[in-house]
């Protein structure tokens, strides 16, 4: 049965969209406020359109029509709007039926009609309690419109709304000339059949998300966003707002950029304080004049906004009046509310923003020449995309870049990245063939989700270099940020991207450094690097930077001080041929003789030419060299460490890439996830097994209390609130997958100790599960091994005498388990990340080191394999210091479990497992917690959409 909530106006439906185009419209729900908007919209449509909508002629809309279509109970009766500047530009709605094609939402009133779908609706009210899983759909799209993509984003949003009220399926009836429409459908990726009868394609889809829909999202997704970018950084004609009468200030400067990087477009001028007299020429900076953006009497693609932040509401409505595309907007002073305002203004004429407080764009594509940013440098052309939220740090990374010789394709400074983001960037960059090496700077990340999935992608093909600000400034989005910052740990956020191939750097100089070796040299081999040079400390130096980076440095050839520029080059064409090198490192000093800087980089550059493995170079006071290693491609380095790292961050590419051909696979197991499923449905609900339960404990009910994911905030996040599962429903939920705890007894007495001893056999283990002891066996809090009764009688008097009475330490007593290394098992949801899986060693050691690594969800075998390998105690799990290695196949088959049990239920929040004793044979899960919740929306399941402002 509906509820009053149901029926009231679903905000949460409402979304901004890129379309095809490149340009946004808004997506919301009809309200019978829009019934003039519909008219005018209906009346914008063909005849042709009409016909195919309604399979009839059908001119106009009846009022009983346009109040038919502008009132919905948003259950049973929903329709969506798309809009630009206001104004209607495409409409969909659904209507849900039963089985027999009947309306199944309404009692018949007389005032419903059919509406061409075959789908009546009426304005009565609910009739069952459980409403049929069907309804009917049906679009209509202003002819102007078509072909932007419009009919497809709405598939998903009303989909997505569909989905929320129980509906599975969609009936579509299309005749056979829609061809548009049909392909709409088909091309969706969804679940279909398709059938024909009385003369029209009748077509059922499956509302379910599939490989293939999702595919198909993200792929759609990825051309518009690559698109609204693409249209920003090559626009045919780019209008300067702010440009004073004399020289200086930021739109004037801009205005000059343009002009000496030899920008092909047009360029114009406006500065709302010109004298408005028509007969009057007007030009400043050698560029027409106009008081606004409106007086243009040719479009205008791209607007550079440079006037104080209380004009630029102004500005934004000329520009959308005008058709311009979109708004680089370098404006400051902008409080969060404004920001806000600004991005709904822009995009409600279907605008982008890059900014406020932005530095500008670049782009140094022959064809286009665009340097809308205060900079009078226009960088030299080259394959490195950059991306930054900072200007200085923009400005510092040109620099940094010119003087090391790489070329710019793209450049990008975000500002305050109110709409525009790194995820945008990463979207054109995907398909741009300028742009092989994406470097970005990065004060946060307002979706790492979304980031990492475009990053996985993109990395395969293009090394995408991160420095991450802000990594230490807690929870909050840097000052003026009007995108919201991910609360997730920094070192989880650093885990997962290098997980998606990202490769991540501490400071802009090492971002500068790698990325001028990507994008001159191919990708090494492996490890193996060949030393040579005319200085044997330099070697030394760079021998030992090899071993700290974890490279494999072969023994260097020392050309002594004497060698000349024909000796570098053999001797660096030998190390390239040598099959046992993947990578060469030259070092030199001014020698005894005086090798001029062009030959030796001319050697250099013939050794190198048509090989496969990279050269780096590390020179000491040569002047000029840089330079001439630079035009010749080949990069240069002032120290041995600085080298050293940039192929380090090489290497481990080339290896992720390697790994990336073989992604693993996510193993099946014989589980119950129908019973689980129940389990956690009644448990989320409230009536499912509490903390309370009596009998068998798998952890002290403050286990489970104090059990936090260590990796993410997610399970007591303001998003959604989490319900511990209790502890015998965790025991069972758990047994479900495959995953036995070991049996836990509270011991309120001695007594009581030996009893659940009894019950359990001995020997056993008597721990405290007070907060402050629990796991501290070094306090204490644990005695292990207890083999008799008199024995525990004995334990159990101590640890209530020297610790305190037993209802503070809330005693328990646990079967032993066989001698392991203990480590801990967690898996939580973050609602920008997902799920993550996490694996540590437990203890205080690993906890103060923050060795914890991490993994999202669904971890195929080979991430389980990299997670247990990758923590720094590692060797603890293989023999360290010829221990007996523990069992690592049945940790990861422990862990894979863990993975499955999050990505099969959405429901479950948080897993804690800890302590895990991994034994030489088997392990032994201690304690567990489980915490639930209704789940939020699934971003990636759901509609492409643009971040909310």
């Amino acid at each position: 049965m509906q509820t009053p909530a149901d029926r009231a106006y679903p905000a949460h439906w409402e979304a901004d969209v890129v379309l095809r185009d490149g340009g946004t419209a808004r997506i919301r729900p009809i309200t019978p406020d829009d019934a003039g908007r519909l008219v005018a919209f209906y009346e914008q449509v063909s005849d042709e359109s009409k016909y195919y909508r309604f399979f009839a002629p059908y001119p106009r809309l009846s009022d009983r029509d346009v109040r038919r279509f502008t009132h919905h109970d948003y259950v049973d009766r929903v329709g969506l709007a798309a809009t630009v500047r206001g104004e209607i530009i495409a409409t969909v709605r659904y209507d849900r039926i039963d089985d027999d094609g009947r309306p199944a939402h309404t009692a018949p009133t007389g005032t419903g009609t059919g509406d061409g779908t075959g789908g009546g609706t009426g304005d009565g009210v609910p009739q069952d309690a459980a409403p049929a899983g069907q309804a009917e759909v049906a679009f209509l799209v202003q002819d102007a419109h078509q072909g932007r993509g419009l009919a497809s984003a709405m598939l998903e949003h009303v989909g997505t709304v569909a989905r929320e009220r129980g509906i599975r399926r969609f009936i579509a009836e299309v005749l056979p000339a829609n061809t548009k429409m049909i392909k709409v459908f088909t091309d969706a990726g969804y679940s279909q059949r398709r059938s024909f009868e009385d003369g029209s394609v009748h077509l059922t889809l499956d509302l379910e998300p599939t490989e293939a829909s999702l595919a198909v999202m993200h792929a759609r997704e990825q051309r518009a966003e690559g698109r609204s970018v693409q249209r920003l950084l090559a626009p045919a004609s780019v209008a300067v707002v702010g440009v004073s009468r004399t020289p200086g200030g930021a739109g004037r400067t801009v205005l000059e950029s343009l002009r000496a990087a030899g920008f092909t477009g047009r360029t114009y001028a406006v500065n709302h304080a010109l004298d408005p007299s028509p007969d009057r020429a007007l030009d400043l900076g050698g560029a027409a004049a106009f008081r606004s953006v409106r007086d243009v009497p040719e479009s205008v693609d791209l607007a550079v906004v440079a006037v104080p932040a209380a004009q630029v509401a102004d500005v934004v409505a000329d520009c959308g009046e005008h058709g311009v595309q979109g708004l680089v907007v370098l404006s400051a002073d902008f409080t969060r509310d404004g920001q806000r305002e600004l991005v709904r203004h822009a995009r409600s004429y279907g605008m982008r923003v890059i900014g406020p407080n932005a530095l500008g764009i670049m782009n140094t594509a022959p064809d286009v020449r665009l340097n809308a940013t205060p900079s009078p440098q226009m960088p030299r052309r080259g394959r490195v995309g950059l991306f930054t939220q900072s200007g200085a740090i923009g400005i510092a990374l040109l620099e940094g870049l010119h003087r090391r010789g790489a070329g710019l394709s793209t450049f990008v400074s975000a500002g305050n990245r109110a709409d525009v983001s790194g995820n945008d960037v990463l979207q054109f960059w995907d398909e741009d063939p300028d742009t092989d090496v994406a470097l970005m700077y990065l004060e946060s990340i307002g979706n790492p989700r979304k980031f990492t999935r475009l990053a996985k992608r993109i990395s395969v093909r293009k090394p995408v270099v991160v420095v991450k600000g802000a990594r230490h400034s807690g929870s909050a989005p840097p000052p003026g940020h009007a995108a919201p910052a991910s609360r997730t740990p920094a070192a989880t956020v650093s885990s997962l991207l290098r997980q998606a191939g990202v490769i991540t750097v501490d400071t802009v100089t090492e971002q500068v450094d790698a990325g001028a070796l990507l994008a001159s040299q191919p990708l090494p081999a492996g490890p193996r690097v060949a030393l040579l040079g005319n200085t044997e400390s330099l070697s030394l130096l760079t021998h030992d930077a090899c071993l700290t980076d974890g490279l494999r440095p072969l023994p260097a050839r020392d050309l002594t001080t004497a060698a000349t520029a024909g000796d570098f080059r053999e001797a660096v064409r030998e190390a390239l041929a040598e099959t046992q090198t993947d990578a060469v490192v030259v070092t030199a000093i001014p020698g005894v003789g005086e090798v001029p800087v062009g030959s030796l980089a001319e050697a250099l550059a013939d050794a190198a030419s048509g090989a496969e493995k990279p050269l780096a170079v590390v020179h000491l006071a040569i002047a000029g060299l840089d330079e001439a290693l630079a035009a010749r491609g080949i990069p240069s380095y002032p120290s041995p460490e600085r080298a050293v790292r940039a192929l380090a961050h090489a290497v481990r590419h080339a290896a992720w890439r390697r790994d990336a051909q073989e992604p693993g696979r996510v193993p099946q197991f014989d589980v119950d996830e129908g019973a689980a499923a129940r389990l956690v449905a009644r448990a989320t609900r409230g009536d499912g097994p509490g903390e309370d339960d009596p009998g068998v404990r798998t952890a002290h009910p403050a286990a489970a209390r104090e059990a936090r994911p260590t990796t993410v905030a997610a399970a007591e996040s303001g998003l959604h609130r989490s319900l511990p599962l209790g502890q015998a429903g965790t025991a069972e939920l758990l047994g479900h997958y495959g995953i036995a705890v070991q049996p836990t007894l509270p011991a309120a007495s001695a007594d009581d100790a030996v009893a659940a001893a009894r019950r359990l056999g001995y020997p056993v283990a008597l721990k405290t599960t007070a907060p402050h002891l629990r796991h501290r066996a070094d306090l204490g809090g644990v005695r292990l091994d207890v083999a008799s009764k008199h024995q525990l009688r004995r334990a159990y008097a101590d640890l209530t005498s020297s610790l305190g009475k037993p209802a503070e330490l809330r005693p328990v007593v646990q079967a032993m388990a066989p001698r392991g290394v203990d480590t801990v098992v967690r898996a939580a949801v973050d609602p920008s990340i997902g799920a993550v899986l996490s694996f540590g060693l437990a203890g205080a050691p690993s906890e103060l080191l923050g060795d914890t690594a991490h993994r999202l969800v669904p971890a195929t075998d080979r991430d389980v394999q990299g997670l247990v390998r990758s923590l720094g105690a590692a060797p603890l799990l293989f023999g360290w210091r010829g221990a007996q290695p523990v069992d690592t196949a049945a940790l990861e088959d422990l862990l894979l479990r863990v993975s499955r049990l999050l990505d099969d239920h959405a429901r479950i929040v948080a897993v804690d497992l800890e302590p895990v004793v991994v034994a030489p044979r088997g392990l032994t899960v201690l304690g567990a917690a489980v915490r639930v919740a209704e789940p939020p929306p699934r971003g990636d399941l759901g509609r492409r959409t643009l971040p909310a402002y």
